[in-house]
């Protein structure tokens, strides 16, 4: 299964150190999970949105091994795929980025020609580049975004609810990210998204932020000492403060690191799709 990790550290940027797909297994095991592409996206000093991907497993390439060994944002985005549509190429690897926002997904829908229509009419179609569910999912919010008038929240609300009416859905976790603004959303049920607000240390002696699962490792002492806010598919410490999000939930994260939560969403789709409702790809891609 694909694994989505934010993170938000305020209003100052913080160097924060990825090492992706670090599980303690053997290189052969972890070439048989998530094997499809990695990327880390961050935000300059100026707000511009910069991402360091590759459509390999991560421990395949050194380079990009490198490049996120030292990485300065506000925000933080990252993404290990497993692919369940289009191919391991660049432009299907995650995070997206479109109108200086970036985002990443972690699940699967049905009929995307219905959704290359809806592209079509808003005259957004070209903001797809490659074959995948997720980018395609990301130009619809983008497109209900300029249609509120920038409002993040509701562009996001409207495209989730639109495609929770109208398509065949499985899952539609997510994370977007500004330089100021972290957004995430669980829905449906279907995957586990997971919360920790971790405030300010206190000393220079308190241990630094080093988050890890079986996929994702993040590491900051920068990050520790303003306090900041994960979003992650599980829980990446033994921190109690860990909760999982519930489903149909829709969190906002702004520069004073204050957590919104809402529920605007059906409480579930209309047309629900499961495992055995996908293809052999998209359903070994979804599996836990």
């Amino acid at each position: 299964m694909c694994r989505l990790f934010g993170l938000h550290a305020g209003s100052q940027a913080v160097r924060a150190t990825f090492w992706l797909l670090d599980a303690p297994d053997s290189l052969a095991d972890q070439s048989r999970r998530e094997p499809d592409g990695a990327g880390i996206g961050t935000f300059d000093g100026d707000g511009a949105a910069h991402v360091a991907k590759q459509p390999l497993a991560a421990w395949e390439d050194h380079a990009f091994a490198r490049e996120a060994r030292v990485l300065k944002s506000t925000t933080f985005l990252a993404h290990v795929r497993y692919a369940s549509t289009g191919a391991h190429t660049m432009v299907n690897t995650h995070p997206f980025e479109q109108d200086g926002r970036l985002l990443a997904h972690n699940g699967a829908f049905g009929d995307l020609d219905r959704l290359d229509q809806r592209l079509a009419e808003f005259g957004v179609a070209d903001l797809v580049e490659g074959q995948t569910d997720s980018e395609r999912l990301f130009a619809l919010i983008t497109a209900e975004i300029r249609r509120a008038d920038g409002d993040v929240g509701e562009g996001i609300t409207r495209a989730i609810s639109w495609i929770a009416a109208e398509l065949p859905v499985f899952s539609l976790n997510l994370i977007l990210t500004t330089a100021g603004d972290l957004w995430a959303v669980r829905y449906p049920e279907t995957h586990e998204l997971h919360i920790l607000e971790r405030l300010p240390a206190r000393s220079d002696d308190e241990a630094p932020l080093d988050a890890r699962s079986s996929r994702i490792r993040a590491h900051s002492k920068e990050a520790s000492r303003a306090g900041h806010v994960l979003i992650a598919t599980e829980p990446m410490d033994d921190n109690p403060g860990w909760s999982a999000l519930p489903s149909g939930a829709l969190v906002h994260v702004n520069a004073d690191l204050a957590v919104t939560v809402s529920h605007p969403f059906p409480g579930t789709p209309a047309h629900p799709l499961t495992l055995a409702d996908l293809s052999p790809s998209a359903a070994a891609s979804q599996k836990p």
